[in-house]
């Protein structure tokens, strides 16, 4: 008996990963790393069917009159990159779009607003160093670091290899340029929420930011301190837990890769307490909306 089992659960394993497999239409993969940040772009989706693939569930529709495979890639650096890259492995992807919230970083941008920077780093990769005097940290020698220290924080480049053999250092992983092009070309007609569904309102309009830094890290980030250090290292728009892990997948297999993220915070430098749990679903549905725009007029 148990063994009949085990031979029925192979048997509808292996149906699944075909059914995966099979699938040869060309679709832009939507990700979001946790459920309200996809639900928006599910309900404006037809045509929908899902796949099961080791507990992540892919959903295959029409979004703006594109095939698109829409997924959730879970929170934070590790599930982003092993889901981003199941997806590539099972389904016939052409471009990577990322929705989905975040903290805000530069100074000039607020709550509810949407940035598509043009790369992303992996600011938490990093040599914790030792203390060599009362006060001061000195990184091992050697190090490919990359900016100034925060504490005995140095970060550092994140080794990426492409072909074998070859490993290379990099701080920053691209955007895809003519995407890119694409967010340009929409970011002002989008219309974005200014208001949640309880009535509470942001002080002003949100806006579209196309271009500069995003980084990314396996940190929720609630300190004014690193904020700033944030800024002022790596010039960043936009903090979160995502972005930089799908963009160093889509690199290394050479596809083209965006993401839209809108502040549901300020990654402490709110003016009280964190606002992350009032606007997170402005942010998500501000993002979406833009993304709904930039899939409409994509190629």
């Amino acid at each position: 008996m148990r063994l009949s089992l085990a031979l029925l659960a192979l048997f509808a394993a292996l149906a699944t990963s075909a059914r995966a497999a099979d699938d040869a239409v060309p679709r832009t993969a939507v990700v979001s790393a946790f459920a309200p940040e996809l639900i928006a772009l599910e309900a404006a989706t037809t045509d929908k069917h899902t796949v099961t693939l080791a507990g992540t569930v892919f959903t295959t529709g029409i979004l703006e009159g594109k095939p698109v495979v829409l997924f959730l890639s879970g929170m934070s650096m590790v599930n982003a990159a092993m889901t981003t890259q199941r997806a590539l492995d099972r389904f016939h992807v052409s471009r990577i779009v990322f929705s989905g919230i975040a903290g805000g970083v530069d100074p000039s941008l607020d709550v509810g607003d949407v940035v598509a920077p043009d790369q992303w780093g992996q600011y938490l990769e990093s040599v914790m160093a030792r203390e060599d005097t009362p006060g001061h940290y000195a990184p091992p020698p050697g190090e490919p670091l990359t900016g100034a220290p925060f504490g005995m924080m140095y970060p550092k480049a994140v080794e990426v290899l492409r072909a074998p053999g070859a490993p290379e250092a990099r701080q920053w992983f691209p955007a895809d340029p003519a995407l890119i092009a694409v967010a340009r070309r929409v970011a002002s007609g989008v219309a974005l929420k200014r208001c949640t569904a309880a009535g509470l309102c942001l002080k002003s309009s949100p806006h579209v930011v196309v271009g500069g830094n995003g980084v990314s890290g396996q940190a929720f980030v609630d300190n004014a301190a690193l904020r700033a250090w944030a800024y002022s290292t790596f010039s960043a728009k936009v903090l979160d837990m995502e972005s930089a892990a799908v963009a160093q997948v889509a690199l290394v297999n050479g596809m083209p890769f965006i993401a839209f993220r809108s502040l549901s915070d300020l990654a402490g430098g709110d003016p009280g307490a964190n606002q992350a749990m009032t606007f997170f679903q402005l942010a998500s549905d501000n993002s979406a909306a833009v993304v709904r725009a930039f899939v409409a007029a994509l190629p």
